[in-house]
């Protein structure tokens, strides 16, 4: 996430050379491509993650850190 990014709220998944933007609200890549595996484990941390993620976007919109998320085990 970057501060004062544009709507819909979301996060940025990296991959070696590849990025999307998922949308937090939906769980869906709105932009870019990620390999198969790589996606299915951004979406399934997205998914178990999803009311940390809004509140984080909340603060980055409001110029403030966001908080640790646990990475996906």
């Amino acid at each position: 996430m970057y501060w004062r990014d544009h709507s819909p709220p979301h996060f940025h998944a990296k991959y070696g050379e590849y990025e999307v933007l998922v949308n937090i609200e939906t769980l869906t890549v709105f932009e870019g491509e990620l390999p198969r595996r790589a996606l299915g484990h951004a979406l399934e941390w997205a998914g178990e993650h999803q009311q940390e993620l809004l509140e984080n976007w909340e603060l980055c919109r409001n110029r403030q850190h966001p908080n640790p998320v646990a990475p996906l085990e």
